[in-house]
């Protein structure tokens, strides 16, 4: 699995070992946070998950481009792109020291999800 990026059937996979769960048990969990988190961005709502980060949306003002092929320029119109802000523990996680005695990354508190 150590390709440079994890696909969603990875990350199914890893939830599945994780979790003792099915595959399909998995996916569907996994499927539901995705949805979550575009639903609630489409509402305009802010996303907070402690300890990893936020996902919001940013509004990008319309501007004139260029089309590459031809040059010519073109009208870019108004629209929203999803932001993601990765939190402070995320961020002290990532940057640590890789040393021999240093503990896995502790497991990001949720609900039990065994009667799933």
């Amino acid at each position: 699995m150590n390709t440079g990026s994890m696909t969603k059937a990875e990350l199914v996979e890893e939830v599945s070992r994780v979790s003792d769960l099915t595959k399909k048990h998995s996916e569907v969990i996994v499927d539901t946070v995705f949805k979550s988190i575009i639903d609630a961005l489409h509402r305009g709502e802010k996303i907070e998950l402690r300890g990893f980060g936020s996902f919001r949306l940013r509004r990008r003002e319309p501007r004139k481009g260029r089309n590459p092929k031809t040059g010519d320029k073109v009208d870019v119109p108004p629209k929203k792109v999803p932001y993601f802000k990765p939190g402070k523990e995320l961020k002290e996680l990532i940057n640590r020291e890789e040393d021999a005695g240093v503990a896995p990354p502790p497991a990001i508190a949720g609900p039990d999800l065994a009667g799933v």
